[in-house]
């Protein structure tokens, strides 16, 4: 006797097709690899304070020399480019920020000795004058307001020595109005016209940078607050019309910053401009999840799972300080 021809219950069943391992890579939908990740570094030129970063467990101020074996490691791990962020001497930091376009500030010294131990590695820096001043604030204090025009004319000359001294990308995170277009068109008149721009388009005023501070040396230095240049957190609009000025003033690409806190933003960034999207896990991001993990709360797998959420959020890349570890993994 024929069975009668009924509908099974249910007809899709999608876990079919996470039966085993080799089904869930054929649909896997999203990808990492240590090519979307940059790493970002710390750099130091004052004696002693090299070391693990106490709010940051795991990650390190660095020499000169450490900066060269990063280099090396993220060359190995097929990470494609550091950041450098500079740990001045607080002693010389000052209202004027002049050391922020000296050649042999910190910065610009990592900026060379990594290009001399690997130079194929891409290396990003940081334009700002925070990590100069003595107020800790990214751009020039007048009166006790950060004062635009003046600040773009110091970022120019800074962008200008680190192009000069082999800077790969310039990652504006200053967050003053028309620096994107005054750093295009001085690269293009200097004679930089292939340095990249990797423009902090949509930086938010966020509680999560506190452990950078420390990284950096500047808490306990902010005078105020950054509210005045850095976007108000509730603001989705705000932040879409900052990108849309960087993109048009030159920016080859554009960061969102912090990251998991603002995954809608870099959606609707990709989705609306199609430009090369990146995410900063910021430090206190990276300080949450690695304290977990130490803690025994969460387990290693953590990091990848919050990666994936940036690539799924439609980020062609990640920095993030947990860049070799991952790299390790997915090797």
């Amino acid at each position: 006797m024929a069975r009668p021809i009924i509908a099974p219950f249910p007809a899709t069943r999608l876990r079919r097709m996470r039966r085993n391992a080799n089904l869930r890579a054929m649909v896997t939908e999203t990808g990492l690899a240590p090519a979307n990740l940059i790493w970002p570094i710390f750099v130091t030129e004052v004696a002693g304070a090299e070391g693990e970063i106490a709010s940051m467990p795991g990650v390190e101020r660095l020499t000169l020399d450490g900066a060269r074996r990063a280099a090396e490691r993220a060359a190995r791990l097929g990470i494609p480019a550091i950041c450098i962020f500079p740990h001045s001497d607080q002693d010389l930091k000052t209202e004027t920020c002049e050391r922020a376009w000296d050649p042999d500030n910190i910065g610009n010294r990592a900026i060379r000795a990594i290009k001399e131990t690997v130079p194929e590695l891409a290396v990003m820096t940081d334009i700002a004058l925070d990590p100069y001043n003595i107020n800790g604030h990214d751009g020039f204090v007048v009166d006790g307001e950060i004062v635009n025009d003046e600040t773009v004319e110091a970022l120019v000359k800074m962008a200008l020595v680190q192009a000069e001294c082999g800077a790969d990308i310039l990652g504006p995170s200053d967050m003053m109005d028309g620096r994107i277009g005054a750093l295009r068109m001085a690269l293009e008149l200097d004679g930089y016209r292939d340095v990249a721009i990797l423009s902090y388009a949509a930086k938010f005023a966020s509680a999560f940078y506190g452990p950078f501070r420390d990284a950096v040396g500047a808490s306990g230095r902010l005078v105020g607050d950054k509210k005045t240049y850095q976007i108000n957190p509730a603001n989705r609009a705000e932040a879409l019309r900052c990108v849309a000025r960087d993109l048009a003033e030159g920016a080859d690409m554009v960061m969102v910053k912090p990251g998991l806190p603002y995954l809608d933003i870099c959606r609707e960034v990709k989705d609306r401009f199609d430009a090369p999207t990146f995410a900063y896990q910021v430090s206190g991001e990276y300080a949450m999840i690695e304290g977990a993990i130490r803690a025994g709360w969460l387990s290693r797998e953590v990091m990848l799972e919050s990666l994936l959420a940036f690539r799924r959020a439609g980020c062609d890349g990640i920095l993030s300080y947990f860049a070799p570890a991952v790299a390790e993994m997915l090797a």
